[in-house]
């Protein structure tokens, strides 16, 4: 493959630059870059670079990722590409938890719509799940939710969060009417496969939106959340040389409470026989590894709570995936699975429930 056409962030001088601007590079020039592979998603395209150094130290990087919109449409998916950039700006060069690739440069181009990202390569130290939709095993369960708990807790209840850090969701009643009329369209698109009694939970779900958002508006116990948490958005350390879970594709990211990655990552994904089997054990190591992480005051129960009210939240998730054109083969086994966990966990009786916690 050749370099042309690419964006100016896979050319030697570019790079000989940001690596400058990071840090990870004192002296010496990119003097050549090698396109190792090229692959296309459906939001960006995946470029793996193999630079080569005059004078560099030994330290420098070999290979880097470069991430960016897909060229030959550059507003289509802007602003997921922007969210993802503003993650690696906001959040990622101020942490001090290695949970994350390391980034090399982060960059948006509002008027061109156009934005890249230059991304340490894990590819020789860590290994990504495959055979989607096989769940991991407890042991890797247990690695992800470690790692997402240190996460949560760097950033659990910052000061800058909703300051320089994310914004808050409003959640007022524009929201909830858009919402509404996505239920609405949702319910015409599949007809008679949504039942009576599910047309009527989305009713009810609506209706108490404005007291069952409290929880959230009341700006305690937040953190920084990923937005698409399930665990085929991690790289896992292969055991001849990796250091640790790396979380990746932030283009979801947001403000809220941590239980939602848990939610999103359990009860959206997981069939009901392995989410019984596991959910409980990995509730408990995600709590202990929070408080070995410095949270306090969020007790046991105040976990419980909130999962409970994350899983009912994500009742919405496969509505809006079929708003934004996601296959159905992708949406219509999230909407069987989150009932299930709804039903099993007794969310629907968060629906009556009139006290200010929600």
């Amino acid at each position: 493959m050749t370099l042309e056409g690419l964006p100016k962030a896979a050319q030697a001088e570019h790079l000989t630059g940001a690596l400058r601007r990071c840090g990870a590079l004192s002296d010496g020039y990119v003097t050549a870059v090698v396109i190792e592979s090229s692959r296309d998603t459906i939001l960006s395209r995946i470029i793996r670079l193999r630079l080569s150094y005059d004078g560099a130290l030994a330290y420098t990087p070999r290979s880097l990722i470069l991430k960016t919109g897909l060229p030959e449409r550059p507003e289509v998916h802007w602003n997921s590409g922007h969210r993802e950039t503003a993650f690696y700006q906001q959040v990622g060069a101020v942490m001090s938890a290695r949970v994350v690739p390391r980034c090399f440069e982060a960059a948006a181009d509002v008027d061109a719509k156009m934005w890249h990202l230059l991304l340490e390569d894990l590819t020789d130290s860590h290994f990504t799940l495959g055979n989607w939709p096989l769940p991991p095993t407890l042991e890797q369960s247990k690695q992800i939710i470690t790692a997402r708990a240190r996460f949560h807790a760097e950033w659990w209840d910052d000061p800058r969060l909703g300051a320089s850090v994310g914004n808050w969701s409003t959640h007022d009643s524009q929201y909830f009417e858009l919402l509404s009329q996505k239920v609405a369209w949702f319910a015409d698109l599949i007809g008679e496969r949504l039942s009576p009694e599910r047309r009527d939970f989305y009713r009810r779900l609506i209706d108490a939106g404005p007291r069952l958002t409290r929880r959230y508006h009341s700006h305690r116990n937040v953190t920084v959340v990923h937005g698409d948490a399930h665990v085929w958005n991690v790289f896992l350390p292969r055991a001849d040389g990796g250091d640790g879970v790396r979380f990746f594709d932030w283009d979801a990211w947001r403000l809220g409470t941590g239980t939602d990655d848990l939610a999103y990552m359990m009860a959206l994904h997981w069939y009901p026989d392995h989410r019984r089997r596991d959910e409980l054990k990995l509730l408990d190591h995600y709590h202990m590894t929070l408080s070995a992480s410095g949270v306090a005051g969020y007790d046991r129960r105040a976990l419980d709570d909130d999962y409970r009210l994350s899983v009912l939240w994500q009742t919405t998730i496969p509505v809006w995936q079929a708003a934004y054109d996601i296959p159905s083969w992708i949406w219509w086994h999230h909407l069987e699975r989150i009932f299930m966990a709804v039903d099993d966990l007794g969310c629907e009786q968060l629906l009556c429930k009139q006290s200010d916690g929600g």
